[in-house]
């Protein structure tokens, strides 16, 4: 052993209980370091005395043994799996916890007496100028998110009624009225009129109406599907026949080509419009039946084109997604409830869905890990119908002979208030009638 080693052992078994070792270079014999790393552990490996009484004192002087540095003393853990899941929660409460504040109560509630309590229908849509349409019973009443104004489009008569379906035509001027004598009527919202009553191709009520341009497709209980041009006179042009029971949902994609419909037969159809023939039957592109109860939650992914999102009834509780080009499910989630809306966001990657029993809530999700971001509670039964504001930021929610607003997907960057503002008040209780 070289006298410098020597000296610093000696030196630090001197001051090992005053103060800690800092080695010192220029002590440090480089030269036979290297030779050890590099050739040393060629030599025999029998060990003689002198390098077993070395081994020896190290032991005794550092209370460790030499073969042990840097090991693991046992079998190191399993490392915790790092799912997608978790990565996407805790994106999802690092950006949302740093962009927004997800509203746990609703910024206004608005009182509907007369509210149809029936999942098979759909009695809320939200027009492009900003106007909220209800159905209770018999009438049709707007409501002016801007300005809060309420007013009543029109009362239906006890022959025709009640109102079954409302959906907003795409200017936001015009909407379409649903009945249960198997008509649909047409608005023009602005001057309070009607201009036509589409009639002769459905034999029972009016569940479910979808706009698509200027064609109307209407879903009936009949178990047919209608598309409607609006602006002819023989308005019936297309009629898909595949559902066994009443058409509770139908959605049109954002390119117009395919139709998404939903049944209470718990069956999921995807329609091609460049399939169909002039008044003939059309077959359809896919038929799903995975589902186990009625499939009126539909809604069509906004940065995905061929992916649809659809929910089931009471039975299946499941929101499932679908590649609509193979029609295979590219993921399902159970959601515990019954659900009956599903909105897009059209800024985040992000989801919610409206439930009837047993919660009676919306939740929040974040796309594609499907992780509640937040349960918005206050409904006190179950949660029929929703629809979304027109810059896509909140959703309407009725239930319980109420509506509620949800600032559920954040607040437009130009209306976000100051911090010094205070901010309003949630609770507004407005009746409609």
């Amino acid at each position: 052993m070289s006298s410098h080693i020597r000296y610093n052992l000696a030196h630090n078994r001197t001051k090992e209980n005053l103060d800690r070792f800092i080695p010192n270079r220029s002590a440090m014999d480089f030269d036979y370091a290297h030779y050890m790393l590099t050739e040393g552990w060629k030599e025999n490996s029998i060990s003689s005395p002198s390098k077993e009484a070395y081994r020896k004192r190290m032991k005794e002087v550092f209370g460790m043994n030499r073969s042990r540095i840097l090991a693991f003393s046992n079998k190191p853990p399993a490392p915790i799996p790092c799912t997608t899941n978790q990565l996407d929660l805790d994106h999802a409460f690092v950006v949302n916890h740093r962009r927004r504040r997800i509203p746990q109560t609703s910024e206004r509630t608005l009182d509907c007496p007369g509210l149809i309590d029936d999942y098979y229908l759909n009695l809320l849509d939200w027009g492009k100028s900003n106007v909220l349409a209800i159905a209770l019973e018999n009438s049709v009443y707007l409501w002016d998110a801007s300005t809060h104004a309420t007013s009543e489009l029109v009362s239906i008569s006890d022959d025709k009624g009640p109102v079954t379906s409302v959906s907003w035509a795409p200017d936001g001027c015009h909407i379409a009225i649903g009945l249960n004598n198997s008509e649909v009527e047409l608005w023009d919202s602005t001057a309070c009129k009607k201009l036509r009553t589409l009639s002769n191709g459905h034999q029972a009520r009016i569940g479910s109406l979808a706009w698509n341009n200027h064609i109307l497709t209407s879903g009936s209980v009949d178990s047919s599907i209608i598309n409607n041009d609006v602006r002819v006179r023989g308005h019936v042009i297309e009629t898909y026949r595949g559902h066994r029971l009443e058409v509770c949902g139908i959605r049109w994609s954002p390119s117009g080509r395919y139709l998404a419909s939903g049944g209470n037969d718990n069956l999921l159809h995807i329609w091609d419009r460049s399939m169909a023939g002039l008044n003939s039957s059309t077959q359809w592109l896919h038929r799903i039946q995975d589902h186990r109860a009625a499939v009126k939650a539909l809604a069509w992914c906004p940065f995905q084109s061929n992916m649809l999102a659809s929910g089931g009834g009471m039975s299946d509780q499941c929101i499932k997604f679908w590649n609509i080009h193979t029609g295979a499910c590219l993921n399902s989630v159970d959601t515990g409830s019954q659900v009956s809306a599903l909105l897009w966001s059209k800024n985040d990657r992000e989801l919610v869905s409206s439930h009837g029993f047993p919660d009676n809530q919306l939740t929040l999700w974040k796309y594609p890990s499907m992780v509640k971001m937040a349960e918005l509670n206050g409904h006190t039964s179950r949660v029929l119908f929703m629809t979304q504001s027109p810059d896509s930021f909140a959703v309407a929610s009725a239930g319980d002979e109420t509506l509620r607003i949800w600032n559920v997907f954040g607040t437009p960057e130009n209306t976000k208030p100051s911090k010094e503002t205070a901010p309003e008040p949630f609770a507004h209780v407005n009746r409609i009638r």
